[in-house]
């Protein structure tokens, strides 16, 4: 049985004003490209959907602009997105970034636009929720995080930004993750923050 994947639900007041999400369109032979990827990719790995055919995801995302352009977003930057779920109660599949490693495309960033404004000096180029804003996903909670390592090992070299309760935010923390030494933590740092192996991975319900 499938680990139990909670939603992407809100936590608390959003701190961040995001920029607005791109909406690019994908041409027929893009459309064609990333669906194969997905086949490709989900029949190879058919342990985290147990259960799940390829058919109906197929179904769900062929000719869906939306989903299948983030989906691309998240393939670009590293991130080899997968299906790990099928909640029957909203008829939904979920995607998570399944690359073994932090996706690269989304390393050297701060939590928050907040966390990176707050830097006099040497600010990043970007910061983990507005870049999942924009590619239309969301960042894994801790709970999400847990579960994906109970399907393979993730972050053994790097680590992931997850999304933060506003307890924490408030007072200018920020949580990310990690395997080490065969187990998964869960540490604290200032939102503002940012290093060449931390990024942060992404959810997508379809």
């Amino acid at each position: 049985m499938l680990p139990s994947f909670p939603r992407n639900l809100p936590i608390g007041k959003s701190r961040v004003t995001c920029g607005q999400k791109s909406k690019s369109k994908l041409s027929k032979t893009q459309q064609d490209e990333i669906l194969k990827t997905l086949k490709d990719r989900f029949g190879k790995n058919p342990y985290r959907h147990i259960g799940v055919p390829w058919e109906e995801v197929f179904e769900r995302l062929e000719g869906n602009q939306e989903k299948l352009w983030s989906l691309k977003e998240m393939e670009v930057t590293g991130g080899e997105p997968d299906v790990v779920e099928f909640d029957k109660k909203i008829g939904k599949y979920l995607f998570v970034d399944c690359s073994a490693e932090s996706p690269k495309g989304r390393m050297s960033v701060c939590y928050d636009r907040e966390g990176m404004e707050s830097r006099k000096e040497h600010k990043p180029k970007n910061n983990a929720l507005d870049m999942a804003f924009n590619m239309g996903i969301e960042l894994l909670t801790e709970g999400q995080y847990r579960d994906l390592q109970k399907l393979d090992e993730f972050d053994r070299k790097t680590s992931s930004w997850v999304k933060t309760p506003e307890d924490i935010r408030e007072q200018g923390g920020a949580l990310f993750c990690d395997r080490r030494y065969g187990h998964v933590f869960v540490y604290h740092n200032g939102a503002q923050s940012y290093y060449s192996v931390r990024g942060f991975r992404g959810a997508l319900w379809v």
